[in-house]
């Protein structure tokens, strides 16, 4: 019967070009004017008080960025969706704000037409430099100097450099430091731009992993390799560029302290909650040649890795802007504060950092944030911060934007008791060591007669900061001036040290001597971070110069061996992959046990995923190893940390997108690795963890889904008006019925129910309001994350494909079309003439077209409250 079906709409290719965005011009009805989070719903430390003192109108865009020229006037970076002319392109750019002696908006006008979506910008020496990341804006990705010509318009534009890559995770900020070159931050998906200096900092880096990676479950940044999201140099002519430091995932904002001290705010990958590479948000110190070691998929190094550096761990969260006190009339303690802003909760959160040695360990606090996050039952508004500054008046200025939802523009004042002098930045303790960390970076990538002298000392120092400068800068002598050096010494720090740079930058001939040097400090005998480096160096030499001998590996595994299990948990982790690398015949059985013994998840599925790669067995541990997969993990702890972050963030712990297909691609390749007659007995009887079935049917806690018919062609003007009677008096049980009934579970997750392929709905009020969430629903292809979006491949001869890149090697592309469906086709990359992201959402219109008006503020209901029957939406 197809009298209620709906006429057909042809979509050209996937919404690619040349047909554009097709929902652009899509009515939607006459829908009341947005208005910024009001600062009733805004919770400030007591002391600071927060005003709103600009919603931005609709021709001003979605703010995602904010600095200050050298009047003071702040200048704000807007996105807009795709422009439906050239007229309409032509009258964007950027929102210059003049304020009043009050703080007050006096004037707001566009200018730097047209250009827009700078997601960095820097005000220098009268001229304007701008990252243009290439998501909405008509300007390729890169760095770009604006001029004035005379009329204060900076509409005289010039590419300095341009940048491969593009979207949420390509080129972010621009910062001025103190040796008057600028330092930009790129996210993981750029790459390095072409003609970065040989002799800069960061080099000699890799993937460095000993046992084989698993990309993402869902496919994210499939195929991206080492160095990873990275901050590049450059004069302000930008003439000469040196790579800096690297090994981030998508850090957005950059902020030097006044020591002259250069910090990020690196965000997680919240798709791996659950399992034990998951890397919390986190503040990076950003040293010359730093590395902060993120891998993709599941080859995120540990911290404590000496080829590394730490961080101050923050939470769960999505970074944007950050920024220090300085100049702020503010209590001494918050002008020293980093300020860093996580966009998906809504919080600005102040970091008090300490000196540790050379570098930085710290604490946080809420600063502001929504009210609910701070007062338990009061309600939790929508704030999604994008960026701040300190204004010419000492307030602190700080807009809301992204993704299409409404910007406001706030300030911050102090209007507490307690003094707001300039605080001095010369007592910290860590001054001279921060001195004589700079020293050695004298030597990063430059070699001098003078370099191992004076370094060698250093190695040995207990401040892993110097070691880490130590080593890199010897790293850039040659390899003949302290080989020998490196072999014969006998202090522990100073030995590890130097051999780690030489398992990173020596041939195969040297492995057998390099072991022969680290039997000078017995394992057992050394205090836990020596004992961990020591195994990082046999790992770095195997990975760099290739596996030990089989004479070589035997003795490795009678020395190591014994020392499995101890106790330390971090020990035991590296051990195991150790032995399972060399080819422990016993490691097996004690992988088990200690999987049947593991405390938390995660640390059962540390074992359970490295252990795939083992290559020695009996019929009787594969049994016990595949049965694993079918264990329920409902009831397993986690580290209390983790536990912390999710209650911080306001939300219940859930396990992340990608942890379904991660255990179904461990499983995958364990069997893949067995021999044909193994793996036929152990498929005749296994019984797999994760079925076959489209990805994460309603589980038994959601009710099944009920047949429903035709009701309307819902538009966003039939439900604005009504948007209010979604607070109040909703009912929980017909709200989880139309998430079901409308498919929304089959990609969505709330709490720990739900797909994985789309969005994680459990805290979407914290970030968008309920008219955003609505035009999601009702528009899906308006505003895509790119973490979401489908890739287009148009081949030669012709034909096209569009679907989720799960997997990405040099040769091919492997794509899930239907995000319900375990299905993947491969195509080789010598058949791709283009590749281009697709412009429609994965996720179809029309899923609430079956269900009534009532039905639909009841889901909405249920969304707000992430799926808790005792939300207040619930209550009369």
């Amino acid at each position: 019967d197809d009298s209620t079906w709906r006429p057909a709409k042809s979509l050209g290719k996937s919404g690619v070009d040349p047909w554009g965005h097709l929902f652009e011009t899509r009515p939607s009805g006459q829908a009341a004017k947005r208005e910024a989070t009001p600062v009733s719903a805004i919770f400030s430390l007591p002391g600071f008080q927060v005003e709103l003192i600009h919603t931005a109108e609709p021709e001003e865009g979605s703010w995602v960025n904010l600095a200050k020229d050298d009047k003071g006037r702040l200048l704000l970076s807007p996105q807009w969706p795709k422009a439906a002319n050239p007229e309409e392109q032509a009258q964007r750019g950027l929102v210059r704000v003049t304020l009043d002696a009050g703080g007050k908006v006096a004037k707001r006008e566009i200018i730097a037409k047209p250009l827009y979506d700078a997601q960095g910008l820097l005000f220098h020496k009268g001229a304007i430099y701008a990252v243009v990341n290439q998501y909405s804006a008509s300007f390729g990705s890169g760095l770009y100097r604006l001029r004035d010509k005379g009329n204060d318009q900076y509409d005289d534009i010039q590419l300095l450099k341009k940048f491969g890559g593009g979207g949420e995770h390509g080129p972010h900020a621009v910062v001025l430091g103190p040796d008057d070159h600028l330092y930009i931050l790129c996210g993981n998906h750029t790459k390095v731009p072409d003609g970065v200096e040989p002799s800069s900092p960061m080099r000699n880096y890799a993937e460095d992993l000993l046992l084989p990676r698993q990309w993402d479950g869902n496919g994210h940044a499939a195929g991206i390799l080492a160095p990873g999201g990275y901050v590049v140099r450059t004069d302000p002519e930008g003439v000469k560029w040196e790579l800096f430091c690297a090994g981030f995932r998508n850090p957005y904002d950059l902020a030097f302290n006044t020591s002259g001290e250069l910090f990020t705010f690196d965000a997680d990958m919240e798709w791996d909650w659950g399992m034990p590479w998951y890397r919390p948000t986190r503040v990076n110190h950003c040293v010359s040649g730093g590395e902060y070691g993120w891998r993709s998929g599941t080859g995120k190094w540990p911290d404590d890795h000496a080829d590394s550096l730490g961080a101050i761990d923050i939470g769960l969260g999505c970074p944007t802007g950050i920024g220090f006190g300085t100049g702020a009339k503010f209590p001494p303690k918050y002008q020293r504060s980093l300020f860093v802003m996580d966009w998906t909760y809504g919080r600005l959160l102040a970091v008090h950092m300490d000196s540790q040695g050379a570098s930085y360990t710290g604490t946080y606090e809420n600063f502001v944030c929504p009210l609910g996050l701070a007062k338990p039952g009061a309600p939790k508004a929508p704030l999604n911060i994008t960026d701040l500054v300190i204004g010419n008046d000492g307030a602190m200025y700080f807009t809301t934007g992204g993704r299409g939802v409404q910007s406001g523009l706030y300030r911050v004042q102090y209007t507490g008791s307690e003094s707001v002098v300039t605080a001095r930045g010369d007592l910290d303790a860590g001054v001279e060591a921060r001195a004589l960390r700079r020293q050695i970076e004298v030597f990063h990538g430059k070699p001098d007669p003078k370099a191992v002298p004076f370094l060698w000392t250093h190695l040995n120092s207990e401040d892993r900061a110097i070691r880490f400068a130590a080593r890199v800068a010897l790293e850039s002598q040659p390899l003949s001036e302290w080989k020998d050096r490196a072999l014969a010494e006998t202090k522990p720090w100073a030995a590890l040290t130097a051999l780690m740079a030489l398992a990173r930058t020596g041939n195969k001939e040297l492995q057998p001597a390099l072991f022969e040097a680290l039997q000078k400090f017995p394992t057992s005998s050394l205090p836990e971070d020596q004992a961990l480096t020591k195994l990082r160096v046999i790992q770095l030499s195997c990975i760099r110069q290739g596996k030990p001998s089989p004479e070589r590996a035997r003795l490795g595994v009678e020395r190591l061996g014994p020392l499995f299990p101890g106790q330390s948990t971090r020990m035991n982790h590296e051990l195991a992959q150790l032995l399972i690398y060399l080819d422990d015949p016993t490691i097996v059985a004690k992988v088990l046990t200690m999987m049947d013994k593991a405390e938390t998840q995660e640390q059962q599925i540390d074992y359970l995923f490295h252990l795939r790669s083992a290559k020695i067995w009996t019929s009787e541990q594969r049994r016990d190893y595949f049965a694993y997969y079918k264990k329920d993990r409902s009831g397993m702890k986690h580290p209390g940390s983790v536990n912390r972050w999710f209650e911080e963030a306001g939300r219940p712990y859930g396990d992340g997108a990608s942890f379904e297909n991660f255990l179904k691609n461990f499983q995958k390749e364990a069997l893949d690795l067995m021999p044909a007659d193994d793996r036929a007995r152990v498929e005749s009887t296994l019984s797999k963890a994760v079925d076959s079935s489209p990805q994460n049917a309603p589980s038994s806690t959601f009710p099944q889904p009920r047949a429903r018919s035709f009701v309307k062609d819902w538009a966003l003007g039939d439900l604005v008006p009504l948007l209010e009677q979604a607070g109040r008096a909703r009912s929980f049980g017909k709200g989880r019925q139309t998430f079901v009934d409308a498919q929304c579970i089959a990609c969505h997750k709330v709490g720990r129910e739900g797909g994985g392929t789309g969005p994680d709905l459990t805290a979407v009020a914290s970030r968008f309001t309920r008219r955003d969430v609505l035009e999601s629903i009702l528009e899906p292809s308006k505003v895509v994350s790119e973490q979401f979006q489908h890739t287009t491949l148009e081949l030669r001869n012709g034909d096209d494909i569009t679907g989720r890149v799960v997997n990405e090697t040099a040769e091919k592309l492997t794509l899930q079309p239907n995000p319900l469906q375990p299905e993947f086709v491969d195509i080789q990359k010598t058949e791709v003439r283009a590749r281009a992201f697709s412009k429609l959402s994965p996720m179809p219109e029309g899923l609430v077209s079956v269900v009534s008006k009532e039905d639909i503020l009841d889901l909405l209901a249920f969304i707000e409250s992430g799926g808790q029957p005792n939300h207040a939406v619930f209550k009369k």
